[in-house]
């Protein structure tokens, strides 16, 4: 493992549209080093085709398709960094969301992972300092956090749903805190068909009670 190495792991299914900006925005990072590794979960678009694109620069792991929380936990074996970033295959990076989340974990030495604040699709999502009572009730920190390699515990591949949700839970079980890093640092769009890690209607219930209150 080398020391302060991120490894940034994205699972792809039916990515094609939007991977290339995703990547590109990976490869502005202001952070280095970064290793990348894309796990192909059996897409049968041109995913393949734009992975092959980019052998130079990103590992690529081809598995048949076991949906999300398989093509993350194979992605992991395979890392070598000190921390995790999940990033899906079709979000947006800030240039800087590494070097800042990395930072407030260097800030933060006895936080398990960093999460920000975030845009999904038209909506907004500015968060607050980790609860872990709320986290309880609401599933409110995205996949898109950066993990200290340490304490981060798998996926279950049984769930179908909520896989966040359930990891951040039961990493708090473990006395695993996050930590907010107050800023805006990515922006996802409404994918209903690809492998986001975000809870749609998790977070619609969100946009409702948000919009409910502002009223």
């Amino acid at each position: 493992m080398s020391k302060d190495l991120i490894s940034i792991i994205i699972p792809c299914y039916q990515a094609a549209k939007t991977l290339d900006k995703t990547l590109n925005d990976i490869y502005n990072q202001t952070y280095e080093p970064i290793e990348i590794i894309a796990v192909n979960d059996g897409s049968t678009d041109k995913t393949g085709e734009i992975l092959d694109q980019h052998q130079d620069r990103i590992l690529v792991i081809d598995q048949d398709n076991n949906g999300a929380p398989a093509a993350r936990n194979a992605g992991f074996e395979r890392s070598k960094g000190e921390y995790i970033l999940f990033c899906d295959a079709d979000v947006r990076l800030n240039p800087r969301m590494i070097e800042l989340m990395h930072q407030t974990l260097l800030n933060n030495p006895d936080k398990a992972y960093c999460y920000s604040n975030f845009k999904f699709g038209v909506h907004t999502f500015d968060l607050f300092p980790f609860d872990p009572e709320r986290l309880e009730k609401e599933n409110y920190i995205s996949t898109m956090s950066l993990i200290r390699r340490e304490n981060f515990i798998g996926f279950d591949e049984n769930l179908s749903k909520f896989q966040d949700w359930d990891l951040w839970k039961r990493m708090l079980r473990k006395n695993y805190y996050g930590v907010w890093h107050p800023e805006r640092l990515f922006s996802s769009p409404i994918n209903k068909g690809g492998i986001s890690g975000y809870s749609l209607i998790g977070l619609l219930k969100i946009i409702y009670r948000k919009l409910k209150l502002n009223k």
